[in-house]
């Protein structure tokens, strides 16, 4: 459906953008007219993309100190939208202000930037050129050859920019001197949401993290924030996820989630994280792959979201959360998973359930559960804490060996070893309903995960599952009903096989391999493109934007 513009002015409260340099060159978007005599443009094309959902969340049992808390922890997490158009593009305020039309400049908002990141990074705007795989972190003039040659402190650390000096040499400068006036102001938030907090780990959680933003030392408030056990109210904020780094997947960008938990269903999630051992135990691999040892302090969670900014909020939309990625605190004492209910609600209503039944054979769109949805999404979190962190030849970690292909590699296992972790605790009669319900449901999440695009590393893993098992005969497409439908047996044969694949790949730091296979499998057939066409035409979005902020929580 097209989006009416006036709901995308509620998008990105109070947004606001860097003042560094950048080039831009924008244009106003073409008008068609429909037989009708309506003018559509074509940035109502690109917005009809999207869905509205409001985030909401019960606050009823908030106490005022909470509330105020909550206000304070949104201001806070806002202007990681600032930090990450930076991180994206640059200059974010004069790009904007340079376009005319306001549907499109609401896309750019989306977007943050003139690319569309559902649609492989395609610029979307005239006289634009690609987005560079850097993003921008690093010069866009600088080759990987350059970069590797070049000795200078901490070039590849997650917190470091780098950029050339004016004799053209390259040099790095850290997040924390970079942002400095907006960090001092995000910590400072912080620390007078610290204040109010009522829960002792959540108070000491907030200031170490308010502490780590001045210096980009975050480890201690990693461990502060896996040690919360009793806070109502949680925040995600700071440079994270190592997505928008193309180019070396090395560098973090910046984002913020402001949550409230629901404590009902996180009592049901707790029994699942004891099982971890064990499953790393059974993993179908050789023993070396899965030598290390899971963090025991693993949690689940449930929660409602109720503000998005910066990387979780360009594109597609998280719907769970797998943290620390810091290897070291994953291994010496586990992560915190963490459900986002309300928007999984809102994916499975508006965008799964109308792909089912466009694309999932009839006889097995029944088998489509949020249960199930709900469960494959949570395993697959829980799985980025099974496998291997570090290689197998003491070369150091995964990430850093697999560069640009180890988010998209990673992600790919979670979903996979999701897959196995259901099999298993299935088994052993520890989730409820038919396996069935799990693969059906695994299935026709491919098919909205790979409209994410080609540039986005869900949509490559997404992709080079759907491949592999295209190829083990997995499913197969039904000509009579232009569906597919499931082989369940050969199914879970497949999810076997994909496990070593992935695993080995990545316990043995193979990069050439690494970028075979995302090369060879990572793309997007002519039979299934004609499939995602048809999604399109029928106006099922791909995926969400949200109304939110304090005016929409009313506080």
């Amino acid at each position: 459906m097209i989006i009416r513009k006036m709901v995308f002015l509620l998008l990105l409260l109070g947004l606001c953008y860097s003042c560094e340099d950048a080039s831009t060159v924008t244009k106003d978007t073409e008008n068609t007219t429909s037989a009708g005599g309506t003018v559509n443009s074509k940035a109502d094309q690109l917005t009809s993309k999207y869905t509205t959902f409001t985030l909401e969340a019960d606050l009823s049992t908030l106490t005022d100190k909470q509330r105020e808390m909550v206000h304070l922890l949104i201001t806070a997490a806002d202007k990681m939208n600032e930090l990450f158009w930076f991180e994206a593009y640059g200059d974010g305020k004069e790009f904007l202000d340079g376009i005319n039309d306001p549907s499109l400049k609401q896309f750019a908002k989306i977007n943050y930037g003139p690319w569309d990141r559902l649609d492989g990074n395609k610029p979307f705007i005239d006289g634009v050129g690609p987005k560079t795989k850097g993003a921008n972190f690093y010069p866009a003039d600088m080759t990987k050859e350059e970069f590797e040659k070049a000795r200078i402190k901490d070039k590849d650390g997650l917190y470091t920019f780098v950029r050339r000096d004016d004799k053209g040499k390259l040099y790095t400068i850290p997040y924390h001197h970079m942002f400095a006036g907006q960090i001092k102001e995000v910590s400072g938030l912080l620390h007078q949401a610290s204040a109010l907090a009522e829960d002792e780990g959540l108070k000491k959680y907030l200031r170490l993290r308010s502490k780590a933003l001045l210096d980009d030392e975050y480890q201690a408030s990693d461990f502060a924030w896996l040690d919360m056990k009793t806070n109502q109210i949680d925040c995600v904020i700071g440079p994270i996820e190592t997505y928008e780094d193309q180019l070396f997947g090395y560098k973090a960008a910046h984002e913020g989630y402001v949550l409230i938990k629901d404590m009902e269903w996180s009592k049901r999630l707790e029994k699942y994280a004891q099982f971890l051992p064990e499953l790393q135990k059974g993993i179908p691999v050789p023993a070396k792959y899965k030598k290390e040892k899971p963090g025991s302090d693993t949690e689940l969670n449930a929660y409602d979201v109720v503000y998005y900014a910066g990387d979780c909020n360009a594109g597609s939309k998280t719907i769970a959360i797998n943290l620390p990625n810091d290897e070291e605190v994953q291994l010496k004492k586990g992560t915190r998973r963490l459900q986002l209910k309300n928007a999984m609600r809102a994916k499975f209503d508006k965008i799964l359930l109308p792909i089912a039944a466009e694309l999932i054979h009839p006889d097995q769109r029944g088998d489509i559960t949020f249960d199930a949805f709900f469960s494959n999404t949570m395993f697959h979190e829980v799985a980025h804490g099974l496998g291997i962190k570090n290689t197998i030849d003491g070369k150091g970690t995964v990430r850093k060996s697999l560069k640009e292909h180890a988010s998209a590699i990673e992600e790919g296992k979670a979903d996979i070893l999701g897959l196995y972790m259901i099999n298993q605790l299935h088994a052993k009669g520890e989730i409820k309903g038919e396996l069935k319900n799990y693969y059906t449901t695994f299935m026709a999440s491919i098919f909205r995960s790979v409209r994410f695009g080609a540039s986005s590393a869900h949509g490559k893993a997404n992709m080079i599952r759907y491949n592999y098992f295209k190829e083990m005969g997995a499913f197969v497409k039904d000509s009579e009903t232009n569906t597919y439908k499931i082989n369940m047996e050969k199914f879970a044969e497949a999810t076997q096989k994909v496990t070593e694949i992935i695993l080995t790949m990545q316990g043995d730091g193979d990069y050439d391999r690494a970028t075979k296979v995302v090369s060879e499998r990572g793309v997007i057939d002519s039979g299934l493109q004609a499939d995602l066409d048809r999604l399109t035409k029928k106006g099922i979005p791909v995926d969400v934007i949200f109304e939110q902020g304090v005016d929409v929580l009313g506080i």
